[in-house]
């Protein structure tokens, strides 16, 4: 039979309950022949609880001790799932991430995988035993513990999964697949029964809290068919139901997408755009503006410098909410100054709204029908961006759900 890697979030790990289900899922596919490797995440909410622990006692703790201490969670969760497995009589271990090991760079609570030692694990399932690894963590060359950001289980399991060729990621959480939209947001969307790695990666870039995105990179990257699948069903339900439920995260060639035009609707509220006025127009301003900014390991995403006047131009761009501030911080305490600009300008209170689908390659109009669609719900677009599967726009934060509703009809979406 086939390796298999299952993930399991923190809402699947929430309870002592919650986490003997696991044990009795993952037993199931055990002893269907299957070798199964187990990466969990930490219980819900024991890492804010951590991070809201360390806040108190420093208000910007040291990122080394940070990792230290939130690294904790995944490992109460790998214990309690071995013996909860031990219990119903399987053999099961669990190692941290620095015992597999699970290499990374040393980017304290940002790190990246630079490779994972898979000679144990393998020795471990050749033995028939389940193995259980933390998520959301490594070691980097000097020993310190490592962790990868929020969400990096997903990102660890599908690294894992790469790593030991497995057959497929499963990646199991509080909802049943990824859907055409937030189903929050428009109570018609249509979950999806396949998607592409392009897609899912625009979708995950653009704001859908499904995957991590860093998991989808390494997904596609290593061509590792990835499922998103629910933890809150029956977990004895007949395998041949579960191994084909959910959203199958593939190849294009085998989503037969050519049908769809669009595959979603995607939206980001946690956006924010500054505006740099007056800024000389020469050769090197925008690494001038942006170098800092990417110094400060702030990320950039949407980019627009308006048509020079008089050698002057405007150069506005978005970052992430969480640090509008800083990056405000670092445009005027030491760029604004430098480069002879005349004003800062920002607005926290904005979203990105998005439409996304392989089939935009051999389609025409989507962008017409798009702002179109906007015009006549009386909403303005403040920038736009695209790519050769999503166009993107910034609008302001109060119309994002009603843009997101009007593009979702639009489109058709909600036909299966």
């Amino acid at each position: 039979m086939a390796l298999i890697v299952h993930k399991y979030g923190g809402t699947s790990m929430g309870s002592t309950e919650r986490i003997k289900n696991v044990a009795k899922r993952v037993a199931k596919w055990h002893d269907a022949g299957h070798q199964i490797v187990v990466v969990p995440s930490a219980m819900s909410g024991e890492t804010n609880r951590i991070i809201g622990l360390a806040k108190e006692i420093m208000a910007q703790p040291d990122p080394r001790e940070l990792d230290m201490i939130a690294s904790t969670g995944e490992q109460v969760s790998v214990g309690l799932l071995a013996m909860a497995l031990q219990a119903i009589g399987k053999q099961a271990v669990s190692y941290a991430g620095w015992q597999v090991a699970i290499k990374t760079d040393s980017a304290y609570t940002k790190a990246r995988i630079a490779s994972i030692d898979d000679a144990k694990v393998k020795a471990d399932l050749d033995a028939g035993k389940i193995v259980i690894i933390t998520g959301f963590q490594g070691v980097d060359d000097l020993g310190n513990i490592t962790t990868l950001g929020r969400g990096g289980s997903d990102t660890s399991a599908v690294a894992v999964a790469a790593a030991l060729k497995a057959q497929e990621c499963l990646i199991y959480t509080d909802v049943d697949g990824v859907y055409t939209t937030d189903p929050r947001v428009v109570s018609d969307a249509r979950r999806l029964n396949t998607v592409t790695f392009e897609e899912m990666l625009e979708m995950a870039s653009l704001g859908s809290k499904v995957l991590q995105i860093r998991s989808v990179e390494f997904a596609g990257n290593y061509r590792m068919p990835t499922r998103v699948l629910s933890s809150l069903t029956d977990p004895l339900m007949p395998l041949e139901e579960e191994a084909k439920s959910g959203t199958l995260i593939s190849f294009e060639e085998d989503t037969h997408m050519e049908q769809a035009t669009i595959t979603g609707i995607a939206f980001n509220r946690d956006e924010a755009k500054i505006t740099v006025l007056g800024v000389p127009d020469r050769p090197g301003i925008a690494y001038q503006i942006l170098g800092p900014v990417a110094d400060a390991n702030i990320e950039v995403d949407m980019i627009i410098q308006n048509q020079s006047v008089e050698g002057k131009t405007d150069f506005t761009f978005t970052v992430p909410r969480g640090e509008y501030q800083k990056a405000m911080d670092v445009l005027e305490g030491s760029v604004k100054a430098h480069i002879g600009a005349a004003s800062i300008a920002g607005d926290s209170k904005v979203s990105k709204v998005s439409v996304v689908g392989v089939g935009m390659r051999s389609h025409v109009g989507i962008a017409s029908q798009m702002f179109r669609t906007l015009s006549e719900e009386g909403i303005n677009i403040q920038m736009i961006s695209t790519s050769e599967i999503k166009i993107s726009v910034l609008i302001d934060e109060k119309y994002m759900e009603l843009a997101v509703r009007a593009l979702h009809k639009a489109f058709g979406l909600e036909n299966a």
